[in-house]
């Protein structure tokens, strides 16, 4: 079933304001998937999710990856920048799946808002890492049986 990204129903909504493991796929290099759990957020009235990770992970650096590659293609430039993942969750019968273009944000003030959206879902704060950064998901697609 399709939802509305920006304006998505009271119970996806709600399904996503939850506690889970969530799953991240990234495309390698070679373009098969790398799925990983992950925490995300999701955030409707901007058409975001973020995952918050350390900058030298292998799912950052296959997003990294992806730009550079879009960056060196001049065929791409129409694309929106980022590489192309999803983000997943699953309780029995209840699922839900965002998809978007995901780029890296490392200045200071994204990656302390997506630490707090983190730790307001799933109530803890991770703990300081110097190393950490936000995978910025914009959405264009949602679905999900929530």
């Amino acid at each position: 079933m399709s939802h509305d990204v920006l304006n998505p129903t009271p119970e996806y909504l709600a399904f996503w304001r939850e506690r889970h493991v969530c799953t991240l796929t990234t495309p390698r290099p070679d373009g098969t998937p790398h799925v990983v759990p992950v925490g995300v957020t999701y955030d409707p009235e901007a058409g975001l999710a973020r995952v918050i990770s350390n900058r030298h992970s292998k799912k950052v650096r296959n997003i990294l990856a992806a730009q550079e590659a879009q960056a060196g293609d001049a065929g791409e430039a129409a694309r929106p920048a980022g590489a192309r993942v999803a983000v997943c969750q699953m309780e029995g019968r209840r699922w839900a799946t965002l998809e978007g273009r995901a780029v890296i944000r490392t200045d200071e003030a994204s990656v302390a808002d997506a630490v707090a959206r983190y730790a307001e879902r799933y109530g803890r704060t991770p703990s300081p890492n110097p190393d950490r950064v936000v995978m910025e998901i914009t959405l264009d697609r949602a679905m999900g049986r929530a």
